[in-house]
């Protein structure tokens, strides 16, 4: 199983912020949208950092309501780690649970073709046991 096959299910579309927008601005979008993390774009649509609820919440115990006025220049995940459609699901879930992190942005040269959450990992691996499990009773059934 592959990066492309979770896109194919999901969907390409990627929230996007500007690294200049404010914290709050990204609280607004990451409620609205029902979402956990926002890939921040900057010149040319590349990606330039990453902005999650932790990174949010991490600045808000830190500084209080004052980080809500704060650039999310001053927030983000600089060091993004990415993937391309060719990776395997399982080294990608290896890399997001010894990162610590839940949101890799997919990347074809350096063009944003989408996004993959940690969720999207377990929902697709799940359906893949489903279809093996069914397949092995169809199996035993017609032995």
């Amino acid at each position: 199983m592959i990066v492309r096959d979770i896109l194919a299910a999901k969907g390409r579309e990627v929230a996007t912020i500007s690294p200049t927008a404010s914290v709050a601005e990204a609280a607004r979008i990451l409620t609205e949208r029902r979402i956990g993390a926002l890939v921040v774009t900057g010149a040319g649509n590349r990606v330039v950092g990453i902005v999650s609820e932790r990174d949010i919440v991490r600045i808000l115990a830190a500084r209080g309501a004052a980080a809500l006025g704060l650039s999310l220049t001053e927030v983000m995940t600089r060091k993004v780690v990415s993937c391309v459609e060719s990776d395997m699901i399982s080294a990608i879930m290896e890399r997001m649970t010894a990162g610590k992190f839940r949101h890799v942005p997919v990347l074809d040269g350096d063009r944003l073709a989408g996004i993959i959450s940690i969720g999207d990992a377990v929902k697709l691996r799940l359906q893949e046991m489903e279809t093996e499990q069914s397949a092995l009773r169809d199996y035993i059934q017609t032995a």
